[in-house]
């Protein structure tokens, strides 16, 4: 039984299950490792710098999360404090026209992999965010860019997966296999921070 399961069984309402799931998604947001954040900060500042492309992927939820991160960090930020060096966030769960076409023409394990063929340039990031981490277009997305040189950003859940090892900065949102609301709801807080930082920092 995981923590959702057992906060429902302990209330009478949804208002007091409202609480529970507060209180838990408080408890997760925690444990995230501090020194993960700064990195990721730093990846964010160099890309920017650098004029670097910072790819996202995902599945699902984890898709949605993607394209929100894509209007968020890049013309969020652009919009409201005008810098000379925007972030060039790409979502690659955006185009279905292409996704559906590598799905039908090559297999949906290789949509992600097949447009980082097409876009990524030395110096290029991926972040790709999973509850599971063990999904095979991901996995295959990022075993290419690491063959690359290129950095791994993930957004992870339960127990990382197999994407753990292969990350060079993990946002691992620990929670019992399952649980994938609070990881999808910890991932897009994280997309939030970033953007808000952001927004404040570039406007000094």
């Amino acid at each position: 039984m995981n923590n959702l399961e057992k906060a429902y069984k302990k209330v009478d309402s949804l208002g007091e299950y409202s609480k529970e799931y507060f209180s838990y998604l408080a408890e997760v947001l925690l444990t995230i490792d501090e020194e993960e954040i700064n990195k990721l900060g730093e990846i964010f500042e160099s890309s920017s710098k650098n004029g670097n492309t910072i790819f996202v992927a995902g599945n699902g939820g984890s898709a949605a999360t993607a394209m929100t991160m894509a209007n968020d960090i890049g013309f969020d930020i652009i919009k409201k404090t005008g810098t000379k060096n925007p972030f060039k966030v790409f979502s690659l769960v955006d185009n279905s026209s292409v996704i559906t076409a590598i799905s039908n023409d090559v297999g949906y394990e290789n949509i992600f992999i097949n447009q980082l063929k097409i876009h990524y340039k030395e110096g290029d990031c991926l972040i790709v965010i999973s509850a599971s981490g063990n999904s095979p277009n991901v996995l295959k997305a990022v075993e290419w860019v690491r063959s690359k040189g290129g950095k791994i950003i993930g957004f992870l859940g339960f127990t990382g997966g197999e994407l753990l090892s292969l990350c060079d900065v993990s946002i691992h949102i620990k929670t019992k296999p399952g649980e994938y609301g609070p990881v999808e709801d910890a991932h897009l807080i994280m997309n939030h921070i970033l953007a808000h930082w952001f927004q404040n920092k570039l406007v000094k």
